[in-house]
């Protein structure tokens, strides 16, 4: 049985890039994302992509696959916005394990099928854990800075479903990912460590923050210091950074985090910075470029792609990492 644990001291793992700027391309329509099943639902469904586990499995297990052929290790699951609190947007809080079900399972069947192909390059599944969107340190009403949109026991309660139906579905590790809000990983990490002491299981977790810009702070106001700090309690795989920035703009928030911790460390940035119209113009090759400057500085063992990311980004990122060797542990910190 492949270990994630194991692969991680052998070289760099790859993981996938941006699950919806592939979704983009298919240019599902209102129909599409409804299905037969939604035909009649009473609310709008498009722009609902966790839906699409459930509607288009077959767009879902073909970007699984374009991401494995293109040299990733790790594959996330459909489940970012995959928490009763997101979903409350469509009112589909009672699909919530269903989605994190089945897109656990769809994960899992492409990446076993691209394991037996190549029992050398295992590969596997992350669930993905994303921020909700709320938060439990900032109220939304600035004329109530007092008042919070929710508190961390229901993003607790609301985390525990999730990652209940990610782990049923056979994801090999968890990935809570994008915080902007530290108190909201917590949430995610406690409802995990519950989860882990109940089923008397270990299953490996990745935690990904996203410093928001040039301040070098999470939105909740952190430095990486910091944030460090906070979740360096939990018994974590890897700690590291996503969204918000490029791979040049990420790179010395990377570098003080890898001064910083005895984790692994992960990095799956943006194609660059949004253009005026919001897309992402950084090109594989000038990605590349960039990312190889982490891989001879030796600051990362876990390396993907975020927003504007495609199989051609992971493609060239998997192509250079593997020539380099992954980041070595300081254990004597």
């Amino acid at each position: 049985m492949p270990n994630i644990t194991n692969e991680i001291q052998k070289r760099i793992l790859v993981l996938d890039g941006a699950m919806g700027t592939m979704l983009q391309q298919y240019n599902f329509t209102e129909e599409d994302f409804r299905g037969t099943r939604f035909k009649d639902y009473p609310q709008d469904l498009k722009g609902n992509n966790d839906l699409l586990t459930l509607t288009q499995p077959k767009a879902i297990a073909e970007i699984h696959s374009k991401y494995f052929e293109a040299g990733a290790d790790i594959v996330e699951t459909n489940t970012f916005s995959g928490t009763s609190v997101a979903m409350a947007d469509y009112g589909m809080e009672n699909l919530v394990y269903e989605l994190n079900y089945e897109s656990a399972k769809i994960a899992k069947k492409v990446a076993e099928q691209f394991t037996s192909e190549n029992p050398n390059k295992p590969r596997f599944v992350a669930g993905s854990i994303g921020p909700t969107n709320r938060t439990a340190s900032l109220s939304p009403d600035v004329n109530r800075p007092e008042y919070r949109a929710i508190t961390f026991n229901e993003l607790r309660v609301a985390y525990r479903e999730q990652v209940e139906a990610l782990i049923e579905g056979g994801v090999d590790l968890l990935l809570v990912e994008t915080i902007f809000d530290t108190l909201n990983a917590k949430a995610a990490l406690f409802a995990i460590e519950e989860i882990k002491e109940e089923r008397q299981i270990d299953i490996p977790i990745m935690v990904s923050g996203t410093i928001t810009d040039a301040s070098g702070r999470t939105l909740s106001g952190q430095t990486v210091e910091a944030f460090l700090t906070s979740i360096s309690h939990i018994p974590l795989l890897s700690v590291g950074f996503n969204c918000a920035l490029g791979a040049e703009q990420l790179k010395p928030y990377l570098q003080r985090l890898a001064n910083s911790t005895d984790f692994y460390t992960s990095a799956h940035p943006n194609a660059g910075l949004p253009n005026a119209f919001g897309e992402y113009d950084q090109s594989p090759k000038d990605m590349q470029i960039l990312i190889e400057d982490y891989l001879k500085d030796g600051i990362i063992n876990i390396i993907g792609g975020c927003c504007g990311t495609s199989p051609e980004h992971i493609k060239a990122i998997a192509n250079v990492a593997i020539n380099y060797q992954p980041r070595v542990l300081n254990l004597t910190m």
